[in-house]
């Protein structure tokens, strides 16, 4: 197999387009920091660093779990369990990315090189979380979070307190979605030892709180919207996300997982679209 066509199957395996989950948010930070658009060499440099760190902890949890996903009906058809790559291919592509992330961090600013090892702590050692703790859910959130605050410093070169709000609104937000993700491993998660919360308080409790996580997520929306001064268009986000994630709820529930998907992957994106959207609106309307 030719090696561009091993990277093609590499971009699928993580689903690189599903950077749209974290992206958005990392890119409002960094408006926020810099009270409009950050120059166009901090906004790559922030993207590269993004899409790599993703990257890499994508194809990492794919290489850690190469075992759990061959015994998992559900995922037994993902790339190294198929056979379509190696688990060094996976593995050699996850260190490549590590350095371009490592990279990036070091063209934004001293501090971002700094703190990028205790950020690949995180991003990788989340794939083991499942291993031993049903919170596992969490620190995918904590992963995801760091963004808007990392970027912050990327364009700062310091970290404002109130920007760790945004990070606390994108991990009770993924957590809870990452809950209803996981309720379809349950019975499989039971037999083999794996941790989650639906596996440990079933499919009802982890519905109520996945519930009770955004319904967190919301009111810590508020308190950011609030601290950062936002304006009709800023409040107008803050509704439409809340309003998304009510949507969200509505389209599963713990006795009909069939449009799972739907919640998981479309809803998610468009929620961290919709909210940068309406923060850079409201930016350029108080200018």
């Amino acid at each position: 197999m030719s090696i561009g066509k091993r990277i093609g199957i590499t971009l699928e395996m993580i689903k690189w387009e599903h950077s749209v989950f974290a992206l958005p948010f990392a890119l409002t930070g960094a408006l926020l920091a810099a009270h409009g658009l950050p120059s166009l060499r901090i906004l790559a440099w922030i993207v590269v660093a993004m899409v790599s760190a993703r990257s890499a902890a994508m194809a990492f949890n794919r290489w850690a779990d190469a075992k759990l996903d061959a015994a998992n009906p559900r995922t037994q058809t993902r790339a190294i369990p198929a056979g379509l790559l190696t688990p060094g291919f996976v593995l050699t592509f996850t260190l490549i990315m590590i350095g371009v992330f490592l990279l990036a961090a070091g063209e934004l600013n001293r501090l971002t090189l700094l703190l990028a090892p205790a950020v690949l702590v995180v991003l990788l050692g989340y794939s083991y979380m499942k291993r031993v703790t049903r919170w596992t859910h969490l620190v995918l959130g904590l992963a995801l979070g760091i963004a808007p605050s990392a970027a912050w410093i990327a364009v700062r070169g310091s970290l404002d307190w109130r920007i760790t709000l945004l990070t606390a609104v994108v991990m009770c937000w993924v957590a809870g979605f990452d809950i209803l993700y996981a309720c379809q491993d349950m019975e499989h998660d039971r037999g083999v030892g794996l941790y989650s919360v639906p596996q440990a308080l079933g499919l009802e409790a982890a519905f109520w709180v996945a519930r009770f996580l955004h319904l967190a997520a919301v009111a810590l929306l508020c308190w950011f919207a609030v601290l950062f001064h936002f304006g009709f268009a800023g409040w107008a986000g803050v509704a439409a996300v809340a309003m998304l994630l009510l949507y969200e709820h509505l389209l599963v529930s713990p006795r009909d997982l069939r449009r799972l998907n739907a919640a998981f992957f479309t809803m998610n994106g468009v929620i961290a679209m919709v909210f940068l959207a309406f923060v850079a609106a409201d930016l350029w309307l108080r200018r």
